[in-house]
């Protein structure tokens, strides 16, 4: 594993109708719900170690913390950024910052852990 502080990634979203908060379920109105800026966040990390990790290995999320601060229609892009601040043996966190035409949607933190992939599913029994 060679996954390392300030290792990066962005990844560009459109808003759809199946990403709103009627659609995932979190609310009754027609915009960008926040379990799916979750869901970009968590993709945004993934990307961000993904050239890092040994043969065999993955990340698995187990901590999550993200402020939704605004809404995004859909039609509209979204830009999430993900930031490697920290690494302690196979825990790897984040700062991830969300962009909506350039103004700030959502911010927080993002915790992952490397784990050995057939190892970990193995486990599901």
């Amino acid at each position: 594993m060679t996954i390392s502080v300030g290792d990066t990634a962005t990844v560009a979203f459109t808003v759809h109708e199946e990403d709103t908060a009627i659609a995932v379920g979190s609310g009754d109105v027609p915009v960008l719900g926040t379990p799916r800026l979750i869901a970009w966040c968590e993709a945004a990390t993934v990307a961000a170690v993904t050239g890092g990790l040994d043969l065999g290995q993955t990340t698995v999320g187990s901590n999550v913390s993200i402020d939704h601060l605004a809404p995004t229609a859909v039609g509209g892009s979204v830009t999430v950024m993900a930031s490697v601040s920290a690494v302690d043996g196979r825990q790897v966190t984040f700062e991830v910052s969300a962009t909506d035409d350039n103004a700030p949607i959502g911010r927080g933190t993002v915790t992952r852990v490397v784990v050995d992939r057939e190892r970990f599913v193995s486990r599901l029994g």
